[in-house]
């Protein structure tokens, strides 16, 4: 089996798909720190996709920053992911830990998040005739990541094609279902917390008074 650093494994694992995260695995290899760090690198690219992106494509409606939207859809976005694979796999006998699940999914997204950084540097370069470059580089890193986290998936799990086709498809319907909890959560606690508001103005009043 090869011994390769932890960069090197990042890299055998993005430029040989197909048995990059089988070696992976078998190796018992993989760093929480560089898959965090290409989480953290992905909400800087969406960052700055929508607020850098060159202005003949299209210009940020954005009238007020805030960082919380960006949050939500790369970083939080990522751990329903992980906690929603690891619950459906955990029911189908998957093999995988909610740690590797987090290392080979992170590997996975390294070429959509490559795509983003290119795609805004393209646009401050290149005329709207030229946008086709723009499109081949975002269907590539789009394309190349699915197959990545396909391939991670069934690596992580030690499944076959169709149980790893129904194990993605299952973490989907999972993923939909912890934001709705989620969101409900969220709206629980806002409403308790207008409601305990509203008792403490009330009584400061009284006393007050």
């Amino acid at each position: 089996m090869m011994d390769l650093t932890q960069r090197q494994w990042v890299k055998h694992s993005v430029f040989h798909p197909f048995e990059g995260f089988e070696d992976l695995r078998w190796k018992k290899s993989g760093s929480v720190l560089y898959a965090t760090i290409v989480i953290l690198l992905w909400f800087v690219a969406a960052i700055l996709y929508k607020n850098a992106y060159g202005y003949q494509f299209h210009a940020s409606s954005e009238k007020m920053f805030s960082v919380v939207p960006y949050i939500v859809q790369t970083i939080c976005l990522f751990l329903v992911w992980v906690v929603g694979n690891w619950s459906i796999c955990t029911l189908l006998d998957g093999e995988g830990t909610m740690k590797k699940i987090y290392i080979y999914s992170a590997y996975a997204l390294i070429p959509y998040v490559v795509g983003l950084y290119i795609q805004t540097i393209l646009s401050h370069f290149l005329v709207q005739d030229e946008s086709i470059f723009i499109t081949v580089v975002q269907v590539v890193g789009i394309i190349w990541s699915v197959v990545l986290m396909f391939n991670a998936i069934k690596a992580v799990h030690q499944y076959s094609i169709s149980k790893t086709i129904l194990a993605i498809i299952l973490t989907l319907v999972a993923m939909i279902i912890i934001l709705i909890l989620l969101v409900l959560m969220v709206a629980l606690f806002q409403q308790v917390y207008v409601f305990i508001s509203s008792v403490y103005t009330e009584i400061t009043y009284r006393v007050r008074v």
